[in-house]
């Protein structure tokens, strides 16, 4: 059922009618329940969820609402996986293990930004079937950009092919990554090692975007100590079909299904996700030692 829907009559998915309907409902949700919003919140329609640095807004449920049933009306027997939804019921998640196809969502990705009046938010929304990802839409409504990724099929910017390429021999990689301040001992440590020479390591900001930088070749990797799959699926897939790949802190790929080693890498090309997976586990390591030597304990 998902590959026939992902499928076109030749068989190619970029010629699939139900491309363009998953792209339309998207943008539909962004038109009627995010943008009208944009630089318009009341205090009231702002919350805190699990502190000042995650927050959820009235446009977020909304929207989240507004795609699943627009989505699972697309696809009948599909359900959906929302940030907003497991954040009220976590066993929501279980369906990404279970046989459906599921529709995996974050109404506004870069929340913090959406309410500072920032366009550098987005909507992600991927489906997966059996813990992998088919296809992604990552539309960011205040740029007006809109990237679609497909398994097999490769990636698209507003409908023309990108590609992330490699970086020039020697250059500087620019890495965006989790504030080291919001993690474990481990994965701060992990995370600030990339802080060496020839890296130049910047806090994230919405995921997806970063994610849509990496597949275009503007930025050379992520490397994020969290695996909320809304925020991943669709990024990752964009990234892999745009040539490029994605490493756990063990060196495996990332898995939506969760129990991954962090943090996770993802990067243009395979040997700068080597490089930056390398950073991060010798920075692990590190912490690790000096933690069994009574050195990385605090008094």
């Amino acid at each position: 059922m998902t590959e026939e829907f992902l499928s076109g009559t030749t068989g190619n998915p970029w010629e699939s009618a139900h491309l363009a309907l998953v792209e339309e409902a998207v943008r539909k949700a962004a038109a009627s329940e995010i943008m009208p919003r944009f630089r318009q919140l009341a205090v009231h329609e702002i919350a805190e969820k699990n502190g000042p640095h995650d927050l959820v807004t009235v446009a977020d449920r909304s929207a989240e609402e507004h795609l699943t049933a627009s989505l699972t009306a697309l696809l009948p027997g599909s359900v959906v996986v929302g940030e907003e939804a497991v954040h009220a019921d976590p066993t929501v998640c279980e369906a990404l293990r279970g046989d459906a196809p599921v529709w995996i969502v974050d109404p506004v990705d870069g929340t913090r930004q959406f309410v500072h009046g920032d366009p550098g938010f987005c909507t992600l929304v991927a489906l997966a079937r059996h813990g992998e990802v088919l296809a992604s839409w990552t539309y960011a409504p205040a740029l007006d950009e809109m990237a679609v990724a497909v398994r097999g099929h490769g990636a698209r910017l507003d409908g023309t092919e990108i590609r992330s390429g490699a970086p020039e021999p020697g250059q500087v990689l620019q890495v965006a990554m989790s504030h080291p301040d919001f993690t474990t001992r481990q994965e701060k440590a992990a995370l600030l090692a990339l802080r060496t020479e020839g890296v130049h390591s910047r806090p994230c900001g919405s995921a997806g975007l970063e994610y849509l930088a990496v597949a275009r070749g503007e930025l050379e990797a992520v490397a994020f100590s969290w695996e909320s799959p809304w925020d991943h699926a669709a990024g990752l897939l964009l990234v892999e079909e745009a040539g490029g790949t994605d490493l756990t802190l063990t060196g495996e790929r990332f898995r939506v299904t969760g129990g991954n080693a962090l943090p996770f890498t993802a990067a243009r090309d395979t040997a700068t996700a080597r490089l930056v997976r390398g950073l991060l586990a010798s920075g692990a390591d590190r912490e690790t030692g000096e933690r069994r030597s009574g050195r990385g304990q605090r008094p």
